[in-house]
């Protein structure tokens, strides 16, 4: 009966998903619903599991640094895993949910510098944080409330003088003296002392104008003038005078008027004092936050003192007794039975029927992808359905409460990304990388690919023609390192059409004698010889990510669902989109014994493999046209079929008379394209 009696500030289970491991949350309020249901506001704590890769080095680094300078007994491998199990993160989301959603309760505390980290991994349902996660800002931060324990914290006490010794310390350089008890005034006069500073600080504040706009009533006045600030000021006061009352009355009253001394509630309007009430219900009494979000003009002392002078005024016994009226009104606990209903992904109820994922498509002689074991009362489907991997029952009770299996495994990764598809791009490569069920690294790569659109920024003629020419209207090396400073480009392209009107024309290019070069076999034998021979690494046995995938019929083709190249086309075409002609061969012919391609390091399966005569067509390509056809593939590109090479002019010696060669030069006007 106390185990399913749950109270505001209980850490509980929350099942959002048959197949998913429970939220933890911590209950804030249980509200009762119109329809006589019951919700609960719960704060939100995070797993490693909800936070990205990066967030999760920042983890590590801050847990190394813990065991580091707490002194931390060494862990083994599975103890270090199971307790990134135990680490949570604490967060300020809120929201709400069905109170019959509620799986047990857990224990969640912060991290301490006296605790031993085995001590989580002994105790059943024990969880610790140390940093708070900011789902918005995607942040880790560390917690306000750390207890500082350890001897960098304590204070260096000196040690005591002996008898008849004194005391050479410069006392002025340790301490400053407020006030002196052995003062030659008696209580009486300090008293009447006392009751002239607060008449004129009455008066004061009557003579200045915005106290007399925010209190305009005389007892509001006498009122603020009676306050600390006020006392503070007249025993300041007497201690700087020697504790003499004439001259301290003269301090009290220069020649300018009466000083007048304000505390923290006299400087905020009504409408800061509103805002800190607002933050003070959202943010508690953590006031960096208050002062960050909220009053960031106020310094961190002025809202700590405004707080404790608010606690002493009505409107703080006010809010104190409507959350207190509220807090009655809500329920103080609720009842929520035993969740007895049979889990969807039972693999085999015991005289019932099968789960959703059914027993049938499981082998027999599957096991547990946690503790290995072929022999349980029950079994789960656990990860993607084409894996068929299953956990047995104790397993799949710590898969639930803790969100991670007892022995690493890389299928774990891929569990993730089947329960929770929001969560894969927080994954690490390590995880991503485990989702595959082939070992190789081909397989792998065909299952991560994706087929993702391709998103070009073409630059128009006139705008290149800009950039070379308004260079210092433009400032290129300016703007770029400004990128969010707006640049007239209507006024830049203006400026270059007139520059290009003026500009000279670009001086005719003589012919010239083409540079020999060496042939491609040529330079590959050179290549070779120059090289360093070096032996091939042998590689280790790599690791099998799942055990049971031997007994498995694999399918290396539609490995991503969808339906080849070959198939959606019918007629395989070359990369420009024409078909093949007969300078060029697909994979089925003979030519791909030279050169062999391992389709599964491309997800494409079409592959093309270049003949002698598709390279001699390369070659006959200007670097203008291969830049071209790089830049623009889905042009046409007319290609001339190579001539025999002819013979080169002569040189003409360097004081021949006869004129340059030259090449013809269009006379057509250059359009430029907007």
């Amino acid at each position: 009966m106390a185990a399913n009696m749950y109270r505001v500030g209980d850490y509980v289970y929350f099942e959002n998903s048959s197949s998913n491991p429970y939220l933890i949350r911590r209950i804030e309020e249980l509200n009762k619903t119109a329809n006589g249901n019951v919700e609960a506001k719960v704060v939100c704590l995070f797993r490693r599991r909800d936070i990205s890769g990066n967030l999760n080095t920042l983890a590590d680094n801050n847990a190394r640094d813990f065991e580091e300078e707490s002194k931390q007994p060494a862990l083994s491998e599975s103890q270090k895993h199971q307790l990134k199990h135990r680490e949570l993160f604490l967060s300020r989301q809120f929201e709400s949910l069905p109170a019959t959603h509620i799986r047990g309760k857990c224990n969640v505390t912060l991290l301490n510098e006296t605790d031993l980290l085995t001590g989580y991994l002994d105790r059943e349902d024990s969880f610790y944080y140390s940093l708070v996660f900011d789902p918005a800002q995607k942040t880790l931060l560390a917690d306000q409330g750390e207890i500082r324990v350890g001897s960098k914290y304590q204070a260096e006490i000196t040690d005591r003088l002996a008898e008849g010794e004194t005391d050479n310390r410069m006392q002025e350089k340790l301490e400053t003296k407020v006030w002196d008890p052995d003062n030659q005034l008696k209580d009486p006069q300090i008293d009447q002392f006392l009751v002239v500073a607060r008449a004129v600080g009455t008066f004061a504040r009557a003579l200045d104008c915005s106290s007399s706009i925010r209190q305009p009533s005389l007892h509001m006045s006498a009122a603020a003038a009676s306050r600390d600030i006020t006392l503070f000021h007249a025993m300041d006061t007497l201690q700087r005078c020697g504790y003499d009352l004439s001259r301290a009355v003269t301090t009290l009253v220069p020649q300018g008027g009466p000083v007048l001394c304000r505390d923290e509630m006299e400087e905020w309007s009504a409408s800061e004092a509103a805002l800190f009430e607002e933050a003070l219900e959202k943010y508690g009494k953590d006031f960096n936050d208050i002062r960050q979000d909220f009053l960031p003009w106020k310094s961190l002392a002025n809202i700590v003192q405004f707080y404790y002078m608010w606690k002493t005024t009505d409107r703080y016994i006010q809010q104190k007794r409507l959350k207190a009226a509220e807090a009655d009104s809500k329920l103080k606990q609720v009842y929520i039975p035993t969740y007895t209903k049979p889990n969807p992904n039972q693999i085999l109820v015991p005289g019932g029927k099968t789960g959703v994922n059914g027993s049938a498509g499981f082998q027999k002689s599957l096991s547990c992808e946690s503790c290995h074991t072929a022999q349980s009362p029950q079994w789960y489907a656990w990860g993607p359905a084409r894996m068929q991997c299953r956990l047995c029952s104790p397993c799949w009770i710590y898969w639930k409460k803790y969100g991670g299996l007892k022995t690493p495994t890389q299928l774990e990764g891929a569990a993730r990304a089947n329960s929770d598809g929001a969560l894969r791009g927080h994954m690490t490569r390590q995880e991503a990388q485990g989702m595959s069920p082939f070992t190789s690294a081909a397989g792998r790569a065909k299952l991560l690919a994706k087929n993702r659109q391709t998103f070009i920024l073409r630059t128009a003629k006139q705008s290149r023609l800009a950039r070379r020419l308004c260079q210092d209207i433009l400032q290129p090396r300016r703007a770029a390192r400004r990128p969010y400073a707006p640049v007239n480009a209507n006024a830049v392209k203006a400026e270059s059409m007139i520059r290009l009107a003026k500009s000279p024309k670009p001086p005719v290019k003589t012919k010239t004698t083409p540079t020999p070069r060496p042939d491609l076999a040529s330079i590959v034998k050179e290549l070779a010889l120059q090289a360093p021979h070096q032996p091939k690494a042998q590689r280790g046995v790599p690791t099998p990510i799942n055990r049971n995938q031997g007994n498995q019929p694999r399918s290396t083709s539609n490995l991503l669902g969808k339906r080849p190249f070959d198939s959606v086309v019918g007629v395989q075409l070359a990369t420009n989109g024409k078909p093949f002609t007969s300078g060029m061969q697909t994979t089925s012919q003979s030519v791909v014994k030279r050169q062999k391609v391992n389709q599964g390091d491309n997800p494409n399966p079409v592959v093309f493999v270049a003949t002698k005569d598709t390279r001699a067509l390369r070659k006959a390509l200007t670097q203008a046209q291969m830049r071209g056809v790089a830049r623009k593939p889905h042009l046409p590109l007319k290609v001339k079929v190579p001539q025999p090479p002819r013979a080169a002019p002569p040189v003409l010696p360097p004081h021949s008379s006869e004129p340059p060669v030259l090449t013809p030069h269009s006379s057509e006007p250059i359009v430029l394209e907007d």
